[in-house]
Formats: structure tokens, sequence, C-alpha cells
């Protein structure tokens, strides 16, 4: 059976999406960093999926070694899910450069280091699938968390890039955006119920997504109509919001 590659895998999310593609019979690699916490879990999918997992050290941040990290797999896989992600502090953010950069370098610049390497691999065997984990925060700037969601905008610009790009070599890439979800990233903050998703509700909509060949999908559905709104707000009213 295909492998999937899920990077950041100790995420709630990624946890999820990994019994997602384990129920439906594909093997996985499973790459983060101190990966060894995610041995139990590994126990537990493997005794009721029967499927082969492999837990893969990887450091989003060290750029020097994903090429080598990507290289070692074998077989390779023939789906790549991205869902590393660090909303940081904002607030730190602004006046500290090092919480800034944590920031851009978790959610864009490690992703586009990692996954250019996969499409390069994609394009060149002419097969494949790629998954980006965004935001609804990157589609328009909010002073709440602009530099969180200018990381994720850039983000979701390069996975519509390289859908561009590897569309004539029979290779998918979906970008997904949720808007509100309970995980340990958003444990402190004051949640509206009925916009936010669980990692389940999120994890069975990206593999859904990414079996039928979707190119972006907004989770929770409403999302969409939300951010549509939100863009579409004059800018001279949208700066005296806050939101």
């Amino acid at each position: 059976m295909s492998y999937v590659l899920i990077i950041g895998a100790k995420s709630d999310i990624a946890k999820e999406v990994a019994k997602e593609y384990a129920n439906a019979g594909y093997d996985l690699y499973l790459a983060s960093r101190e990966i060894e916490s995610l041995a139990k879990f590994e126990n537990d999918l493997k005794v009721r999926s029967q499927i082969d997992i492999k837990l893969l050290e990887f450091d989003l941040l060290d750029f020097d070694s994903h090429e080598s990290f990507y290289n070692s797999l074998n077989p390779k896989p023939t789906i790549t899910i991205c869902v590393a992600g660090y909303l940081g502090e904002q607030k730190k953010a602004q006046t500290d450069f090092n919480e800034a950069k944590k920031i851009i370098d978790t959610n864009y610049t490690g992703c586009v280091s990692i996954l250019n390497i996969v499409a390069n691999d994609y394009e060149k065997n002419r097969v494949g699938s790629i998954v980006g984990v965004s935001s609804v925060a990157g589609d328009r700037g909010r002073k709440s968390n602009y530099i969180y969601g200018s990381s994720k905008a850039g983000f979701s610009a390069y996975l519509s890039g390289l859908r561009n790009r590897l569309h004539d070599f029979n290779v998918k890439v979906l970008t997904v955006k949720p808007g509100f979800v309970y995980t340990k990233m958003t444990e402190n903050l004051d949640l509206p119920q009925k916009l936010t998703a669980t990692p389940e509700d999120v994890a069975k909509d990206i593999f859904k997504a990414e079996q039928s060949g979707k190119d972006v999908l907004y989770t929770k559905w409403i999302w969409r109509f939300i951010m549509l709104i939100i863009k579409h707000i004059p800018e001279w009213i949208f700066k005296k919001m806050s939101i």
C-alpha cells in the first residue's frame, strides 16, 4: 500500500489525519521533532489498523537536513501532508524578532523548504498528492495576529502556485484553510462554539477533499463565506474594526 508522509505529526489535527488514512489502509511516515513521544499513539494505531508506521525524527527549521531526510524515505510517499504550524504570540513578535521569525519559519519557510523537495520528486515521477494546512487567518491581515496571518497568507500563495505548476504533471495540491479548531494551540482562546471544529472534523474533511482531488478546502465550510465577507470590507471601515 502507498505511504502517506505527515509532517508535524504531533499536532492534534495531524494525529486525527493519521487515523483517517490508517483506517483507509495507507501506511504512514509520521515526522516531527521528539517523535518518540508518539510511540504509544503509534502502537495503538498499529493494533487497530494493521498498517506499517514509521516514526521519523524531523526538524522543520533545520532546512539543510530536509533533502537528506526525504532521500532516506524508501519507498517514497505518494501523499505528503504538511500540518506544521505555530501560532506564537503577536504582541511578543512585534518587539522580539526571534518570535516573529519562529512564526514565519514554522508556518512558511520550513514548509516551503520540504515541499519544494517533495514537489520536485512528484513532478519527475508524474504522480503524487500534496496537502498543505494553511489558515483562514491568511485571507486578510488583522491586528490581532498579522504575523501569523501573513505567514499563512504566504503559504496559501505558495500552494496556489505549486498547484498551477504541477497540474500538467498529474500532481494534486490541496490548500486547507481551517477556521477555529479546538487544539492545544488554541486551548487558551475563547472560541465561538458554532464556528469551531474539532480535529476529528478537520481530518475527515481533509481526507475527503484530498481523495476527491479538491483544490481548496475551508473547514468548517462556513468559513468560506465568513472570509468572503471579511475580505470585501472596505479598508477605511476595516481598519477601525477590532477583529
